[in-house]
């Protein structure tokens, strides 16, 4: 299916049962999908979605991730209140990866953290980029 629309024109309709068909999930049935912030753009976080929780989060637009540890539901701020609002869902163009564009409510990261990606590596050594609040 994305071989065939990789030359189609900006507009062009596709039906999400298409896309949903098409998805290509890993061994375990599970696609990697990146948390960004939707107005600053910063990347919050990186988790696991399988088909069920791609369809929960399409309609209820609170993003729901695949807990690989847990093996279950995580639908994100359950407990902490941290919860991600979809503002849009996207697929990347081989259809193996998803991009979450989200309102993030409180910290994305279990630390309490605006987001999972806070160490930076800077010449030979390695800086926490972003406080605990």
């Amino acid at each position: 299916m994305w071989l065939r629309y990789e030359s189609a024109n900006e507009g062009t309709e596709i039906s999400v049962d298409e896309v949903l068909n098409a998805l290509v999930f890993n061994k375990d049935g599970l696609l990697p999908a990146i948390a960004q912030d939707y107005q600053s753009k910063d990347v919050l976080m990186m988790a696991w979605m399988n088909r069920l929780a791609i369809e929960e989060t399409l309609m209820t637009k609170q993003v729901c991730y695949w807990s690989r540890s847990r093996q279950q539901f995580w639908r994100k701020g359950e407990q902490s209140g941290n919860r991600q609002q979809l503002v849009e869902m996207r697929v990347d163009c081989d259809g193996d990866t998803l991009l979450l564009l989200v309102s993030q409510q409180g910290g994305a990261c279990h630390t309490q953290r605006k987001t999972c990606f806070y160490y930076t590596f800077a010449d030979q050594k390695v800086l926490i980029n972003a406080s605990v609040p």
